[in-house]
């Protein structure tokens, strides 16, 4: 199976999870892997640290994203293309993982539009439009160059940062990049490993839901869990087989994952 695994940043905070990778180094010994990252909890850290203090906007939709102006699009592409990445692929060489460091800049992996404008929710509630600064919507994936790697059983790690139409970097969302990834490569499956165990509707952990079914109740998830949700139903709706969700804090996440004995399945 070709697998499109996205990592959460909170995952990898700390370090990729020893027990992550070890089970990882099996997964790739049958399947085919391509991952993305996250990391802005770390990139808020090292910019706060650098002066810049970070500026988040609300989205009318409920999305919470960073603002990305210029000096901040120079930090993130520091620590999530730099340090973090660089870090993913060190953990994984250390269990003889061929992995290949990208960002989207690399072989225009991933190209994308700049949002000229941002409709945001300001502190009173109110709709206002802002400057778009250096954030984008990935509109082409590079799969010639994907499909390579993964023939010559590379494990491309991918940081979601994209290349504009006028060669600047831009801040994407990771888990869209990951969902339209996997659907640019037709993907068997679109894991996300996030710090849950899955979807929790009224207190209760879903393990099985259909794309009709988590529409109905989309306007009560969560906003980190949303943006997930959004994205698989992005991936779903672009041939992926399946999404599943789950936690990356538990022995052997994957191969549970895969077997479906842990996690939220969406399924059309």
């Amino acid at each position: 199976m070709l697998l499109v695994i996205k990592l959460g940043g909170s995952i990898l905070k700390d370090g990729a999870s020893s027990s992550l990778i070890a089970d990882l180094k099996k997964v790739v010994k049958q399947h085919r892997v391509v991952l993305v990252h996250g990391g802005g909890v770390e990139v808020t850290e090292i910019a706060s640290k650098l002066g810049k203090e970070q500026k988040f906007v609300l989205s009318p939709e409920g999305f919470r994203s960073r603002y990305t102006d210029k000096e901040t699009i120079e930090i993130y592409t520091m620590v999530m293309a730099g340090k973090l990445n660089k870090q993913i692929v060190l953990a994984l060489q250390s269990q003889n993982i061929d992995a290949v460091g990208l960002s989207g800049l690399d072989a225009s992996l991933l190209r994308a539009e700049r949002k000229l404008k941002l409709i945001i929710i300001d502190e009173r509630g109110r709709k206002k439009v802002i400057d778009g600064g250096y954030t984008g919507k990935i509109t082409q994936v590079n799969t010639e160059f994907l499909t390579l790697l993964l023939e010559k059983g590379y494990v491309p790690v991918v940081t979601p940062i994209a290349l504009s139409p006028d060669s600047e970097p831009l801040n994407v969302d990771g888990d869209r990049t990951a969902a339209i990834v996997a659907g640019a490569l037709k993907a068997d499956m679109l894991l996300m490993i996030t710090d849950v165990a899955g979807l929790m509707l009224k207190d209760e952990y879903i393990p099985k839901i259909t794309t009709t079914e988590v529409k109905e109740v989309l306007s009560t998830i969560g906003g980190g869990m949303s943006t997930k949700i959004h994205a698989g139903l992005e991936a779903l709706n672009q041939g992926v087989s399946e999404v599943l969700i789950t936690s990356g804090t538990i022995n052997q996440p994957l191969t549970l994952a895969l077997n479906h004995q842990v996690g939220t399945v969406i399924k059309k």
